[in-house]
Parts: C-alpha cells; structure tokens; sequence
C-alpha cells in the first residue's frame, strides 16, 4: 500500500491522492475505497459526492490533508 495525502484538484474538480512532489494517483472516483488515518488509527472508508464530497463514515469539514493509503 502507498501513502499519501488528499489534495482538491480544482482543474478536475475531484479530489486526488499526492504521494510525493510529482506522484499522483490520477484522480479519485465515487466509490473508489482506501484508508484514512482518523485519531492514530487507519479506518477503511470511501469517496462520495453529494453536495460535496466527503467520506463515508468519517466526519471532517476539511479532506485536504487527510493522510490515506491505498
């Protein structure tokens, strides 16, 4: 599994997962699943867009800068 962090992309309106200064996933997709590192422990979830996006079962105003792994 790879690490890395949540970024918007505003070019693509979609958020995507930046695992180092130019290694991209390539742009995230409803229903794509991975980890997100919640209070020091990795919880499954996935991406939905409602309104907005967020992640199912995980509460944060914010995605960018979540620490993920996939």
């Amino acid at each position: 599994m790879k690490q890395g962090a949540l970024i918007f992309n505003e070019q693509t309106d979609r958020y995507d997962i930046r695992f180092d200064l130019a290694d991209y996933y390539g742009g995230l997709h409803c229903g794509e699943t991975f980890d997100v590192m919640v209070g020091g422990r990795w919880r499954p979830t996935r991406i939905e867009m409602a309104e907005k996006w967020y992640l199912v079962g995980i509460r944060a105003d914010d995605l960018s800068g979540l620490r993920v792994r996939i």
